[in-house]
């Protein structure tokens, strides 16, 4: 028997949520299930309840769009495992959900039987990432784009993450536990792989990843 813990289920189709529910009560029943159909409906249950362990969540739901949700849950409650469910499963997006500091990725189209293992492991501590190898990719204007942003470093796509919310080279450093002269290394690789030239360039790109745009 796990130890009790609160889940929040956040999805905008009560169908899912339903099944979520049950597929996370099967595994145990004495989790408190909560859900949630949006995302000011997710930062109020959060609120409520502090001692919530894991939050499943859907990056599409009517107030919010891609990995905003997830930004979110990550700065102001950090201490909250956020497994992400989604019917969207480019490889953009899952490298920076786990750079944004998910514990899962499981696409809605998982089989309800590899479903209900991979609740499993998430809701014992564990993590569970889709082969990135298997899955497409968004289209882009720019062909290369996918290989370039591919071949950034899990650090290098958290600097990047980080350049979009307006934070300085020291306090970025600051978060990392890295030196600031390693901050700016990584900012010149990160330019030169995505072939930019600025921060501003930078910044609005992760936004467009932040935004599924």
């Amino acid at each position: 028997m796990l130890e009790e813990v609160t889940v929040i289920v956040a999805d905008d189709h009560p169908m899912f949520r339903v099944a979520l529910r049950l597929g996370v009560e099967r595994i145990d029943p004495a989790v408190r299930v909560i859900e949630v159909g949006s995302l000011a409906a997710l930062k109020d249950a959060v609120r409520r309840h502090p001692e919530t362990k894991l939050v499943l969540l859907d990056l599409m739901m009517p107030d919010v769009e891609g990995l905003a949700s997830l930004q979110y849950l990550r700065g102001e409650w950090p201490d909250v495992r956020v497994a992400v469910i989604s019917s969207v499963q480019d490889r953009a997006w899952i490298r920076s959900a786990e750079a944004l500091g998910a514990v899962a990725f499981i696409p809605k189209s998982t089989p309800v039987v590899r479903m209900q293992e991979i609740l499993a492991s998430v809701l014992t501590t564990g993590h569970w990432w889709p082969a990135l190898a298997e899955l497409p990719t968004m289209p882009s204007p720019d062909s290369s784009f996918d290989d370039r942003f591919n071949s950034l470093s899990r650090q290098e796509l958290r600097i990047l993450l980080y350049i979009k919310e307006g934070r300085l080279n020291k306090q970025i450093a600051d978060d990392l536990d890295i030196r600031e002269s390693t901050v700016k290394t990584h900012i010149t690789a990160l330019l030169r792989k995505l072939n930019l030239r600025s921060r501003t360039q930078a910044a609005v790109l992760a936004q467009r990843l932040l935004a599924g745009n």
